[in-house]
């Protein structure tokens, strides 16, 4: 597990923790680690778990499909983010989401039922991974609130200035990458591909934006 250290230094879940603190909740969490080829599914709707992934490698989609096939991108989690932490928490609970490998990828499995019960050792710790985890979920709700956000708009173009703005802001810069492709933003702001494709030329020719694959650059004017 040492070799994952430098992913899981910097993750919010092991924040305040040493090294040595890390590799002991590892053992605590019976924490396993598993491959995943791009494309194939780590969980699928309609299951349950009890565990929650952190990605070490890779990067994995966090999805809802309908019978019909129709895709609705929920999140993109790449090296160092969590996915099925609420599911994880919440024992019995049936997934409504699939999660799929966008690349190959490692996943850390980690069993969070392992905190809920108390430490034999009284370890501080394992209270500081319980205030982790706290804010773990909290940030993931303010994800998938953001994502509200930009779906509630009424039009193609309002849902992808809205979110465009918000990454914007997330990266502190008028010039950002998104993590996602053409496609997979059409899925993740629920709307048409060849519509998006059509209102981001507007957007291009009237000067609000450039965008050369998943690169932005945007212009703040009056309109």
């Amino acid at each position: 597990m040492e070799k994952y250290l430098p992913i899981l230094r910097v993750s919010p879940f092991f924040k305040g923790l040493s090294d040595s603190e890390i590799l002991s909740v590892l053992h605590c969490v019976n924490a396993a680690t598993i491959s995943k080829k791009r494309n194939s599914y780590i969980l699928r709707a309609g299951d349950s778990t009890e565990v929650m992934g952190l990605v070490v490698s890779g990067s994995v989609l966090v999805i809802q499909e309908d019978l019909w096939g129709h895709r609705n991108i929920l999140s993109k989690c790449c090296a160092g983010d969590f996915f099925a932490e609420l599911y994880a928490a919440s024992p019995g609970s049936i997934l409504n989401i699939s999660v799929i490998a966008d690349e190959d990828c490692e996943i850390l499995y980690l069993n969070v039922q392992r905190l809920m019960v108390s430490c034999p050792a009284a370890c501080e710790h394992h209270q500081k991974l319980i205030r982790n985890l706290v804010r773990v979920l909290a940030n993931k709700l303010l994800v998938f609130n953001d994502k509200i956000t930009h779906v509630g708009k009424r039009t193609t173009r309002d849902k992808l200035l809205s979110y465009l703005s918000a990454e914007s802001v997330r990266q502190s810069s008028l010039s950002f990458d998104i993590p996602f492709n053409r496609q997979q933003l059409a899925d993740y702001l629920c709307i048409d591909r060849a519509a998006m494709s059509a209102e981001l030329s507007k957007l291009q020719k009237e000067g609000l934006i450039k965008t050369n694959r998943n690169h932005f650059e945007l212009t703040v004017c009056n309109q």
